[in-house]
């Protein structure tokens, strides 16, 4: 009986002392991990990330600017529906001399910056950066997928610009991505993203940003967390995207301005918001009568703020409101 009351108390001391030794080290491992975060972003390799290219990179340094016109050029032609000329196999228009224009979809591809505003201006530049071909992947699938809705296809391009891994897509956005991405460029969306950073940490991230990517950083965090929850409105999203207010408008790129395509046309933008853009397109006859057959594809454009504050606008193919009563008044001659 002795014996079986001594064993007793030496299992309960010991309980006692591994209980002890549990909590002592559990503190010891929450000390250690508020010191490496309190240590910076470098001792838990968030600086790595910092390091790492955004998912899609264009900005107003990719416009450029050689042959640029201002608003006036060719103001006193009449416009054409961009939407009635002929489409190639691949959905892009193929263009005949003269001046055309289309009120299409556009997407944000910039999240936590400012709505576009009255006064900005928008020049042409292509779609860049390590999450490019995919981008435009989803725009180009968009057109054959008349059934998804706009705003879906918003939220999925703001994940992506988020470098959410598609591990943790959740709810809507991960049906949209199914739908539009082949199982390939689903694996895609692996690569160079990152996974949700603790409020301590990212703090710590910000403090070795520059003061205009702090939001851009913040909003896409914001971004990964609302995707992986699988709970969350296109409120909540657009919420962390857009920033209230508006960048203040620069004085050398006026609203308007044409930019000079590489092809050789000339293109200038009209923003309504982010999902709405008025595009004109003016093409020289010289460039038609030289043979040439030019294509306007606008997947793989984007329309780019001079003021790095606002939002890039992926453009697209999809007309709103068309009206297909109408008739061009130019014969195209086309291949």
């Amino acid at each position: 009986m002795k014996n079986a009351k001594t064993i007793c108390l030496a299992l309960s001391l010991a309980i006692a002392s591994i209980t002890n030794a549990s909590a002592q080290f559990g503190g010891l491992k929450d000390k250690l991990l508020k010191v490496g975060t309190a240590q910076g972003a470098k001792a838990l390799g968030v600086d790595k990330f910092l390091k790492q290219p955004a998912a899609i990179t264009t900005a107003f340094e990719d416009v450029n600017r050689e042959g640029e016109m201002m608003p006036d050029f060719k103001a006193t032609l009449k416009a054409q529906p961009l939407y009635l000329l002929p489409k190639n196999p691949d959905g892009g228009f193929i263009l005949c001399e003269g001046l055309y224009e289309m009120t299409n979809k556009s997407y944000c591809l910039k999240a936590g910056t400012f709505a576009p505003s009255k006064g900005d201006g928008y020049m042409f530049a292509p779609v860049l950066g390590p999450k490019e071909e995919i981008v435009i992947a989803v725009l180009k699938s968009a057109e054959k997928h008349q059934d998804v809705e706009q705003h879906d296809i918003q939220v999925l391009l703001w994940t992506i610009i988020a470098r959410t891994k598609f591990a943790d897509y959740a709810g809507q956005v991960k049906l949209t991505a199914i739908k539009l991405l082949t199982p390939k460029q689903l694996t895609q969306l692996e690569g160079g993203a990152l996974g949700i950073l603790p409020f301590d940490v990212m703090e710590k991230a910000k403090d070795q940003l520059p003061s205009g990517l702090k939001a851009v950083f913040e909003a896409e965090n914001n971004i990964r967390q609302l995707v992986s929850s699988g709970n969350y409105t296109y409120a909540d999203m657009e919420k962390y995207a857009i920033i209230a207010g508006m960048a203040p408008p620069r004085a050398d790129v006026p609203s308007g301005i044409w930019t000079k395509h590489p092809d050789g046309y000339y293109v200038r933008y009209f923003p309504s918001g982010y999902s709405i853009t008025r595009v004109q397109v003016y093409v020289p006859k010289e460039l038609i009568t030289a043979g040439n057959t030019l294509i306007y594809d606008a997947a793989g454009d984007i329309a780019c703020p001079a003021n790095t504050g606002s939002q890039r606008l992926a453009q697209t193919n999809e007309p709103l409101n068309p009206n297909y009563g109408l008739k061009l008044t130019t014969i195209c001659n086309t291949k």
